[in-house]
């Protein structure tokens, strides 16, 4: 009987058109499959803890895959490291039990999303520029909407295909990172399709005074996508963290990647 391995890797998905497997561009997870089947001499399927869209980065990625081979779990990580592009790293490979799923055992994850207020070379590729005079204080009276939130229909991507728009945002606050720097961060046990961008959007409205507080409360309510802010790009937005019930028991904390953005 195969057995089946969680493994945790992170990307700059700059180059790539997002996590999943795509008809019209290269994605992260045929390069990672490629490389396992490379090195274990099979076809190898990996089923991912979520989907992350074009340019969208992730600091920690989680996705399982079954195999028959034998192998040590450190070496395999080695060798993929020195297979894979540049731009993707994996960072631990282990055995778990059969029913373990990447996506659906996952009970929350996190992601941060950044805006500088300043010109800046060395962030442009993965934050958000933006020179309006910004009130986070009101930005994050209206965050703070989303923790008291179950449907997310609003911020979801139209025509999505998806059976619920039911969430629970555990986390939602914006952070001062930088003299002029700041960090969305999210955390709830799933997420939408777009909805990190378009909840980002729509608050970055509030800031600008182009809506208030209430107006939020009631563009959530409305349930309609077209009531609420653009989505933001996705080169500033991070998957950072996904979380499974042993991670309270006994697993390994993984260390996030050494970047000039992670504070």
């Amino acid at each position: 009987m195969p057995q089946r391995y969680f493994i945790w890797f992170s990307y700059d998905g700059t180059r790539y058109h997002g996590w999943q497997v795509q008809p019209n561009g290269n994605s992260v997870q045929a390069e990672l499959e490629k490389a396992l089947a490379t090195l274990l001499r099979t076809p190898v399927l990996t089923t991912g803890a979520g989907r992350t869209d074009a340019g969208v980065h992730a600091t920690t990625m989680v996705a399982h895959f079954d195999s028959e081979a034998s192998f040590d779990c450190a070496q395999l990580t080695y060798k993929l490291n020195r297979l894979l592009p540049r731009d993707v790293a994996v960072r631990r490979i282990a055995p778990v039990s059969n029913d373990m799923h990447a996506r659906f055992s996952a009970v929350a994850r996190t992601y941060y999303y950044y805006i500088h207020t300043a010109k800046d070379p060395f962030c442009r590729n993965y934050s958000c520029e933006m020179h309006y005079d910004l009130d986070f204080e009101a930005m994050n009276r209206a965050a703070a909407v989303l923790l008291h939130t179950d449907d997310f229909a609003s911020f979801c991507k139209s025509h999505a295909d998806v059976k619920t728009t039911l969430c629970r945002v555990t986390k939602a606050q914006w952070e001062r990172v930088g003299e002029q720097q700041w960090r969305f961060v999210i955390t709830a046990n799933r997420f939408l399709r777009n909805m990190v961008r378009a909840v980002v959007g729509t608050l970055v409205d509030v800031g600008r005074g182009r809506i208030s507080v209430e107006e939020f409360c009631r563009i959530v309510e409305s349930r309609q996508r077209t009531s609420a802010g653009e989505s933001m790009p996705g080169h500033a937005l991070y998957l950072v963290d996904v979380r499974y019930p042993f991670d309270s028991d006994n697993a390994e904390q993984l260390p996030q990647p050494q970047h000039f953005f992670f504070k």
